[in-house]
């Protein structure tokens, strides 16, 4: 049995998304460790991802002029990348370098196909030519002629395995409307060259393979919506005559009258294989559409409707799908059990029979459709009891199905009942009902309130929203629209909220809060609710005077320092002249700014952004950034109390990070030369301190050896020399 679990995207595509900005990717490579993927555009750049973080590692760009040719691969074994642009330029470096110029660089003497990454073995670089040569031997002697094992062929496809201690490379060329298999196996040196058994009106359009006990399993998904098995024995006597490879249906893409046109093909498992083409009925316009396949019984197993168009490309590492949908990239946990019988036909019991999220993509659909929705998944969820069904399980089903009846009644309310009733209605529901599928419940109304906003500007319901934010695990992915209303609202309790709860802001909300957050008047926050545990326990509102002022703690150094001095003396005082130093913003923009602070992010991608930022509102931040700097190292631990308060790491690399893209206008703005000087000597007078710690480390650990006299008495002196 499979299913098709929940789906969030990973990053964005195109102009606007950062990655991609080539044309479309090249490929999608495994990354070091089990949740990483590297990802190479059509273009200059290669990305790392965290895919349980959907945030970047690291990013990687050839200059301008130069295009990736064969997609970015990890060397498993040295933990290094590897990459080939320009056909024949190699590239090899490891995950603290910047810069590709500066990298190891190799020329070869023949263009490359691709690079094969094995688990447990050498990477393996197939040329264009049809040649092989593991990465050790290649760098040896970079321009060692490379034979050419092909002629007026074109290479389609290609895969390694490692059968053993054997690495084995396959790849498919294609000739004048003929295709050909090459299995090549470099310990014994030894090549065979099949020809495949080709169908009338029939092309290959998609390959894939693996390999069992010394026999290559390939799978190609044909023109004419079949998808074949070929059976390759690796052991072979000599390389012979060139043999011709008959092929086996596997799978008819094709179920009550539906065909499905698949673009590629990936295995799951032995038994499950994953389609991505578009589903078309007679009389009916076709639909793009992920779906999973049981070989073993003929069956279609689930499938979900991408509405938004895809690429045509499918990936699959680690229980995920991996494809392209609309201008993201876009993952999809999927899970798949033992192959039965009664799994394949649907009637085996599943407690996520009903898995809404599963086959809706709340984010396309229409009022109407969030509404229909609701109703075929019930009645699958029905059909599938048995009908020994306990009484107790049928009285579940039907509560369950009630409950869902008035989601879709709730739904269909929400298009035109005022924002009190609807609320009232959703807050009834969501306390006495007890929904399977609760998550996707919410992400379903959530996404009709918003389309609703969209339309009638006087509906908000603000206090809804918030609780739904406050108290579910909501994210970024489920209610996209959700912060881009909030920003046409200003609403601004809303964004503190989703900064600290979603984590899978992309970096350009990230940005439009913070502007919104620093172009907005105090006068305005006045009256506006805001959070405040992030900010209350360390900073205090002058009553009279409606001003912020601070209690300074210093820790062994002194803003004030001579350049030449370091005091060391711990000191308390309570400024109330006029010398004292206020916060620059009020309590409520500084918990607004703090919820900027807490949100992950990627400095690639947050970097050009903040260039967008005027003078007066890097200037701005940047004094509060430097508040925040002192009150941290007034403590011990560097640790401001509160809740949600930002930690001195996040502090300085937001510093730096405003820094890196104001530079020129902090250094030419008269008002921002004080800042930045100020700055620097706070910066060196705490160098300087922690430069004297450094000096009496060693004869404080030494003093943590000395071991108290046992027989010491109540009251002793003790007198220890300090060398």
């Amino acid at each position: 049995m499979a299913a098709l679990c929940e789906a969030f995207t990973l990053c964005g595509l195109g102009p606007s998304g950062g990655v991609g900005q080539g044309g479309g990717i090249l490929a999608l490579e495994p990354g070091p460790g089990p949740d990483h993927v590297l990802l190479t555009d059509r273009g200059r750049t290669a990305t790392l991802f965290k895919v349980s973080d959907q945030k970047p590692l690291g990013c990687w760009s050839v200059k301008h002029g130069q295009i990736i040719t064969s997609p970015v691969v990890c060397n498993f074994e040295t933990h290094e990348y590897i990459a080939v642009h320009d056909d024949k330029v190699l590239r090899i470096w490891k995950d603290e370098d910047v810069n590709l110029d500066k990298v190891f660089k190799a020329t070869l003497s023949a263009d490359v196909y691709r690079i094969h990454s094995l688990p447990n073995g050498d990477p393996l670089v197939l040329f264009k030519g049809g040649g092989v040569r593991t990465l050790d031997v290649l760098l040896e002697a970079p321009q060692q002629e490379i034979e050419s094992i092909i002629s007026d062929e074109v290479i389609k496809w290609s895969e390694a395995f490692l059968e053993g201690q054997q690495p084995v490379v396959i790849f498919i060329t294609e000739k004048d409307g003929d295709f050909f298999v090459y299995v090549q196996k470099l310990k014994t040196n030894s090549l065979h060259k099949y020809k495949l058994e080709q169908q009338e009106s029939s092309n290959p359009l998609s390959f894939t393979a693996y390999i069992k006990k010394q026999i290559i399993t390939l799978l190609c998904l044909c023109s004419n919506d079949s998808v074949y098995k070929v059976l390759i024995p690796l052991q072979q006597n000599g390389e012979g005559e060139e043999q011709i490879l008959s092929k086996s249906l596997l799978l008819n893409l094709s179920i009550s009258g539906s065909v499905l046109k698949g673009t590629s093909l990936v295995v799951v498992d032995k038994d499950h294989v994953a389609v991505l083409g578009s589903l078309a009925a007679s009389g009916e316009e076709s639909k793009e559409c992920l779906t999973i396949w049981n070989t073993k019984f003929q069956t279609l197993q689930t499938s979900k409707e991408l509405p938004l168009g895809t690429s045509g490309q499918l990936w699959c590492y680690g229980e995920k799908f991996f494809f392209t949908h609309g201008k993201v990239l876009t993952v999809v946990i999927y899970k798949c059990e033992t192959s039965s019988l009664a799994a394949a036909v649907g009637k085996l019991k599943d407690s996520q029979a009903s898995d809404i999220s599963s086959f809706v993509n709340w984010n396309t659909l229409g009022d109407e459709e969030l509404v229909v929705s609701f109703q075929p998944q019930q009645s699958t969820a029905l059909k599938s009891e048995s009908k020994m069904t306990l009484r107790s399980r049928r009285n579940s089903v039907t509560k369950v199905q009630s409950d869902t009846s008035k989601v879709g009644q709730i739904l269909k309310n929400i298009k035109d009942t005022s924002a009190t009733v609807i609320e009232d209605e959703l807050r009834q529901l969501l306390l006495k009902a007890q929904m399977p599928d609760f998550q996707a419940t919410i992400g379903c109304v959530i996404t009709a309130l918003i389309n609703r906003c969209k339309t009638d500007p006087a509906f908000y319901p603000r206090n809804f929203l918030l609780q739904m934010v406050q108290k579910r695990e909501l994210s970024y992915s489920l209610c996209p629209d959700l912060m881009a209303v909030a920003l046409e609202k200003k609403d601004v309790h809303l964004l503190q909220i989703c900064l600290q709860r979603f984590p899978d802001i992309p970096e350009e909300i990230t940005y439009a809060c913070l502007k919104v957050f620093l172009s907005i008047s105090e006068d305005y926050l006045e009256r506006t609710d805001v959070n405040l545990e992030s900010v209350i326990c360390y900073i205090d509102i002058d009553p009279k005077h409606k001003e912020v002022k601070t209690e300074v703690v210093e820790n062994g150094f002194n803003t004030e320092l001579e350049e030449d001095s370091c005091d060391n003396t711990v000191s308390k005082e309570t400024h109330t002249t006029d010398d004292v130093e206020f916060c620059p913003v009020g309590p409520r923009k500084a918990a607004l700014l703090n919820a900027v602070l807490h949100s992950a992010y990627s400095e690639t991608f947050l970097l050009p952004h903040l260039k967008d930022l005027s003078a007066q509102q890097a200037v701005l931040f940047l004094r509060y950034l430097r508040y925040l700097y002192v009150k941290c190292s007034e403590k011990i631990n560097t640790t401001l109390p509160g809740v949600l308060c930002p930690t001195i790491n996040q502090v300085m690399d937001w510093m730096c990070l405003l820094l890196d893209a104001h530079f020129t206008v902090m250094v030419m703005l008269p008002e921002a030369k004080g800042l930045l000087s100020n700055l620097h000597k706070f910066v060196r007078a705490q160098v300087r301190f922690y430069s004297e710690l450094n000096k009496i480390e060693g004869t404080l650990r030494e003093l943590q050896r000395i071991k108290r006299q046992k027989d010491s008495q109540a009251y002793s002196i003790e007198v220890l020399e300090l060398i």
